[in-house]
């Protein structure tokens, strides 16, 4: 099993999380392209819906972009967003959890960051991991999963 990677980022008010201040709860940690996008709209909001049915089973929720903090404050006020999102804007976290690499859109290659999650047990370990994650769905699929290992 994968030690997860400590680090301290920003939230929508320049306060710093760190992933050790969640040691003894199980931790969602997903990664997402970009604020106000239809995909990552969807997948705030599944998220958000779900975070007391998460909390119950001592779960909290972080997602990352390199959106600005600005960014992330203005999304959160526009859907309502209920959980914890973190501005990672020189993508040093995202490239170390392999979130990072390289996409194509239109015929056009670029980097950026690719939907990934990942569900961090209460000692640091990361006991599942999604890549090219889709958004239908995918937020009950990581409540199922969390349901299965407790």
């Amino acid at each position: 099993m994968e030690k997860a990677k400590n680090f301290c980022l920003p939230d929508k008010d320049g306060k710093m999380h760190c992933l050790e201040d969640f040691k003894g709860k199980w931790v969602v940690l997903y990664f997402y392209p970009k604020d106000n996008t239809s995909g990552c709209t969807r997948e705030a909001k599944d998220f958000s819906q779900l975070k007391e049915e998460f909390e119950k089973l001592g779960a909290v929720i972080i997602g990352i972009s390199k959106d600005s903090p600005k960014s992330h404050q203005k999304f959160v006020e526009k859907h309502s967003l209920s959980i914890l999102l973190l501005s990672d804007e020189n993508h040093k976290v995202i490239e170390d959890y392999q979130a990072w690499g390289k996409k194509k859109m239109y015929g056009r290659e670029y980097f950026g960051v690719i939907r990934s999650t990942f569900l961090i047990d209460p000692d640091g370990n990361i006991v599942k991991a999604w890549r090219n994650v889709k958004v239908k769905d995918h937020a009950n699929e990581v409540l199922k999963t969390l349901k299965e290992l407790l």
